[in-house]
């Protein structure tokens, strides 16, 4: 039997004094199964809950529950369930957030021990009687900030976020934001009684029974808003999904993903391993694993000699005054490993004769390469000079963020600089796209997406003129390849404009590959 799929009008008239449910229920659009409505768009872009209700007409945009946005609603109120789960079964946990993220969601709970798998299965039973219940989630307005404060006076992560209200702009704080501080109840659907809520800006579903598929798939350890100087919590996580198929595909995605692991096949297959004497994202490569890399960069090398790129090598350390110069230590201090002071040298009395000076790990091959042109005189008739090293640079990564070899802290790039003249840089830039795609293909990757990163106003340094003509110039660029190019506002180093490439590996996730700097 084929599948129809139901397309909800592009926009749909909410009259004054009615809700946006009401309007759609006289559509006869779907309120139930994976294609059903769950939230609005109003003509400003901003989702609404199908309760909303217009102070004039309006005419909104149904978004049904199989589109990203209506399962970024889900989720969200996936993690409300999750939230109350907890506190029913653990009365003394205090919340922290609880927003959606890529394919999932998760909350921050501050408990007295670690979950455990135990844990999470219980709690999935506890959830799933909250979304049979089909409790009713209710948007409310707080007359004060007082009465918020007086509301959630023992949930103290709750009250500095309400402090910080207008303070804070980030995407996982679904809790407040610039505008009115509202709380979501869940009602009981019969009595109207309040069962639980939360501070949170929404929107919703419109009940618990549009959660249909969901699974909790792990619990870690968290900071506090991201920060390893806040308190420790215990965070879980979760997926939820418009139906019990989709959700089953995701999970197989998932034990795929786990089959694939490159940690995992590392280790079964003696290519690598991360030595705890050594410290967190720092990877040795076993002889068969040196023999995949040794192919992996002998490739490079030789497709680099074809292209004009000549070899340089530099060291692991330098001066802090190189970085100084280049505007890394100003701009880039925190990515950095500390500096190690050397040099100074003493009497016997053990006083300073010769002040010492700071050296640091490289992070970024950049300024050495800039030396090396600059050693001497140039001609023109040397332009463009391509430089090419695998340089080996180390980054100072947080603990949190490390994963594998896919994130370390000490790692070798191929890395290349190339110096040319304004006449040039087109096409420069044209055949770097077009090696760099190449290259990448014959690694066996073959769908990508480029995304253009521009200026951060608060963090860059140069004119707007040199800016936006290096910018228009990438955009051209990356228009004339054909490939889709997404937007990254503000994403730009505080030197200049970048394009990335983005890959897909064998499962569709996405991964950033080469990047382009144009610097001037």
């Amino acid at each position: 039997m084929p599948v129809v799929a139901t397309v909800p009008p592009a926009r749909i008239m909410v009259p004054a004094g009615t809700t946006a449910g009401t309007a759609l229920r006289d559509t006869g659009l779907p309120n139930k199964g994976p294609d059903a409505i769950v939230v609005v768009r109003d003509p400003d872009g901003k989702l609404r809950d199908l309760s909303w209700a217009p102070e004039g007409d309006v005419e909104v945009e149904p978004v049904p529950a199989n589109t990203e946005d209506g399962r970024s609603v889900i989720r969200h109120s996936a993690a409300h369930v999750l939230a109350q789960a907890v506190q029913e079964l653990f009365p003394s946990a205090k919340l922290g957030i609880g927003p959606f993220i890529k394919d999932g969601f998760y909350y921050d709970f501050d408990v007295e021990q670690p979950f455990t798998p135990e844990d999470l299965t219980a709690l999935e039973k506890k959830m799933k009687q909250i979304v049979k219940a089909g409790q009713r989630f209710s948007r409310r307005v707080y007359e004060s900030v007082e009465q918020a404060r007086e509301e959630l006076a023992n949930e103290p992560y709750k009250l500095e976020l309400i402090d910080d209200k207008s303070g804070i702009d980030d995407p996982e704080v679904m809790e407040v934001g610039g505008g009115e501080l509202t709380a979501y109840d869940n009602l009981n659907p019969r009595t109207g009684e309040r069962i639980w809520g939360d501070l949170c800006r929404g929107p919703h579903i419109p009940t618990t029974k549009y959660v249909p598929a969901f699974k909790l798939t792990r619990s870690s350890a968290a900071y506090w808003r991201g920060n390893q100087d806040n308190a420790g919590l215990q965070r879980i996580y979760g997926t939820a999904w418009e139906s019990s198929e989709a959700l089953d595909a995701h999970l197989e995605l998932l034990a795929e993903a786990e089959r694939r692991d490159h940690r995992k096949l590392g280790s079964e297959l003696d290519l690598f391993s991360f030595p705890d004497e050594l410290g967190s994202g720092l990877p040795v490569f076993h002889p068969k694993g040196g023999v995949i890399r040794n192919e992996l960069e002998n490739y490079s090398r030789q497709r680099h000699i074809e292209e004009g790129y000549e070899f340089v090598y530099t060291p692991h350390i330098t001066k802090g005054h190189l970085y100084e110069v280049s505007g890394h230590l100003d701009w880039y201090r925190d990515g950095m490993f500390p500096a190690m002071h050397l040099d100074a040298e003493l009497d016997e009395n053990g006083d300073v004769r010769k002040p010492g000076q700071d050296y640091y790990l490289k992070p970024m091959n950049c300024p050495m390469h800039n030396l090396i042109f600059r050693s001497r005189g140039r001609s023109y008739r040397e332009l463009p000079l391509r430089l090419f090293e695998f340089g080996s640079v180390y980054r100072y990564e947080k603990s949190g963020v490390i994963h594998g070899l896919t994130r370390v802290r000490g790692m070798t790039q191929d890395d290349a600089h190339i110096f040319c003249t304004r006449e040039q840089m087109r096409g420069e830039l044209t055949s770097t796209l077009e090696f760099v795609l190449g290259l990448l293909k014959d690694y066996g990757l073959d769908d990508f997406y480029l995304e253009l990163s521009t200026r951060n106003p608060e963090k860059s340094v140069g004119s707007d003129e040199v800016w936006e003509e290096a910018t228009n110039t990438l955009a051209e660029v990356a228009a004339a390849s054909g490939l889709d190019l997404v937007p990254d506002p503000g994403g730009a180093a505080f030197y200049g404009p970048k394009i990335s490439v983005q890959a897909k590996d064998a499962l569709g996730r996405t991964w950033q590959m080469s990047t382009i700097q144009l610097d001037f």
